[in-house]
This record gives C-alpha cells, structure tokens and sequence, in this order.
C-alpha cells in the first residue's frame, strides 16, 4: 500500500511556514486523538499517520530530503522493509512525548492523561555506509551486511521497580505561598520505564544487553543516489527493559564509475574519434550500466557534437521515469603524421571541402557551456 503525500495528510501547502504545520498538526491531533474516538481505528491511524507527517515535516533536514526524493529520502519507501512508523520505529509513547513541545507541555488540559504510565524506551540507532555502483543504483538490489548491535541477552528477567510500584513516575508535594503543588516527574530508580533488572546473565551489561554481530539484509529501491539514507527499523540497538529497538540507517555512497558520469540522473560520456571517423561515419560501440550500446557517427561529425540516447540513464526515486544517456563527441587531431600524409594534408589546406563553413546549427563552445547550465 502506497503512502500518502504528508502534506495532503496534515492538509497544508509545500510552502507551509513552521508554525502553520505545527498548528496543523495540532487541529489533526485534536480531531483523531484516541480518547476523543474510543475503538475507532481508522480514526487512530489517521492520528498516527498525522504524526508521522509531522515528525518529517517539523525537522528541516527531513522535510529537505522528503521535498527532493519524496517517501524514500526519509526511509518510506512502500514494501521496501523502510519506514518511521508503520515498521515499528515509532509507538503511541513516542507520539505522545511530542506533545510537551505542541501543546506546551499539557495535551489540551486533559487529553492523553490515560497514556501517562511507565514508557518504553527506544533503543540507540545505528549508522553504516554502504557503497554502491551504477548498476546497482539504476536497477535497486539487495545488500548483506554484517551489523554489530546491543540485542537483549538471553535469560534476562525484569521486576516490577519498587520505588515507584511500576507506575513509571513519583508524586512529589511542593509547598509554595499558593499552598501545596502536586507534580509527577519521572522515577528515579527506573527512569520512568517502570522496571529494574531482576537478574543478568554473565557477559551482559547491567541493562540486561549483549553484543552480538548480526546479518542484515537491506533492500535498496532503484533510483538512490549519493548521500540519501534509507532506514532499516528495528535493526539498531535493542533498548532495555524489553523496550523498542533502534533503527539502522544506512547512507548511500557511489562508486565512480570509469567512464560514465552521472549529472542527476542522467550520465554523460566521452567518445573519442579518429578525424578519418569524423570524416567518413563510423558506428561505434560504447558503455551504459546494463552492457554495451551501438551509436551511428554520421559523416561530418564536428567535434562537440552530442549525441542522446533517452531513456538511457538512471530512474528517478519518485518513479517519473529514467534520465538519458548523452555521447559528447570528441574528434582527435593526431599530432604524428608521415610523409605521404603531411603532404595530403598540405594539399588540402586550400581546398574548398576542407575550409570550416560553420552554419546556425553548428553551436559555439560558450553556448554549449550555457546549455549545461
């Protein structure tokens, strides 16, 4: 199932200031807010995917990357094993801690008091590079990887925290010149969570973790490119106290391809031909990422002269298609010549067929420079 345009969930335009997709936010918040609709699922995803738009589009670099390469510039790709929320990066305790910062500290005098109680904790995430060619990049693929992760040691048990009873939090009594002020503030003892260890295993820290080195198969959507980062949930640390595991997100490096280069998604390549090839035509056979390709040189081909060959480059992230392959031609001008051809080329000097006859059509260098940019 595809996704859904953040914008289009939170109702609000690409141009949206800071503070207007906070306050849309917030009117999507009070409207599918669980306590408001109890038993209505469809109204809790519609607060959990309201969530999720938020949590992208409130981070600047998030909404950068979403802007660019839309869903999988920050780990959405439908079916692809990415995602914040709906792969399990994300639970009603982590929306709710959002609140302190959107409705300044109380969920609408009221809303939510129900979710306070012990919270789980998310475990650290993990960043690796993964380097990939061309190939790789126009068709997606499937890389192993080998991941050094905390994960929760076999025959570790938990209690109930006796400080706090399990609750997760401890009243306090403050008096002020108002009289008495009753606060909750996280447990001490357990840091909210609710339990302490009961017993760990040899070799496992006092969180009850261990370091285990794991294989990760990470699935990679054609179309990336250098720098995006995709995520694999539930693959970092596990947290402790049988908490939410951490993510893996893996950022994309390129392999420098020996011939090709890449602009965007499109690739460029030199082509070099012999002044006999310029002169007479040739066809010549010349690389793409899946093989090689045969291109026609038409007789009197100028130096400069770009061939394109469409459809040939790389696909985009957002499925609009695949970029285009350009062929620069080069002519090369030998610098070594023999007798009996300096004196052909002496005799030519003057010849009619010879002399440049540039027409309209035949660019400049400066306007090529200008149609690259």
């Amino acid at each position: 199932m595809s996704k859904r345009d953040y914008y289009e969930i939170l109702e609000i335009p690409k141009s949206a200031t800071p503070e207007e997709i906070k306050k849309a936010y917030r009117k999507m918040a009070l409207k599918y807010h669980p306590d408001k609709n109890p038993g209505d699922k469809q109204a809790e995803e519609k607060f959990k995917e309201a969530a999720e738009a938020y949590e992208v589009l409130s981070d600047p670099e998030k909404k950068q990357r979403y802007d660019q390469y839309g869903h999988a510039g920050v780990g959405g790709a439908a079916g692809g094993g990415f995602g914040g929320f709906s792969g399990g990066g994300m639970n009603m305790e982590d929306i709710f801690s959002q609140f302190g910062d959107i409705f300044g500290g109380h969920f609408g005098g009221g809303f939510g008091q129900q979710q306070r109680g012990p919270r789980r904790m998310k475990g650290s995430d993990l960043r690796i590079r993964v380097k990939l060619n061309l190939e790789e990049m126009m068709n997606g693929t499937t890389k192993k990887v080998k991941v050094r992760r905390f994960k929760q040691a076999a025959g570790v048990t938990f209690k109930t925290c006796p400080t706090c009873k399990g609750s997760g939090y401890q009243t306090r009594v403050t008096n002020t010149f108002l009289g008495q002020m009753q606060t909750s503030v996280a447990c001490g003892s357990c840091q909210g969570i609710g339990k302490v260890a009961d017993h760990i295993p040899a070799g496992a820290n006092n969180q009850g973790l261990t370091k285990i080195e794991e294989t990760v198969d990470i699935k990679i959507p054609a179309g990336v490119r250098e720098g995006i980062q995709l995520q694999v949930s539930g693959k970092g640390n596990d947290a402790p106290f049988d908490g939410v595991p951490g993510d893996l997100l893996v950022i994309i490096d390129e392999e420098v391809h020996e011939e090709l280069k890449r602009d965007g998604n499109n690739l460029h390549y030199d082509l070099y031909i012999s002044f006999p090839e310029a002169v007479l035509g040739a066809s010549k056979e010349i690389p793409a990422i899946n093989g090689k390709v045969r291109v026609k040189v038409e007789k009197g081909t100028q130096s400069g002269k770009v061939l394109r060959l469409k459809g040939q480059g790389l696909p985009s992230l957002n499925s609009y298609g695949n970029g285009d392959l350009f062929i620069h031609i080069n002519v090369w001008t030998p610098d070594k010549l023999n007798k009996e051809q300096e004196a052909f080329f002496e005799k030519m000097k003057n010849d009619e067929n010879f002399s440049p006859h540039p027409t309209k059509n035949d660019k400049s260098f400066f306007d090529r420079v200008k149609e690259m940019f």
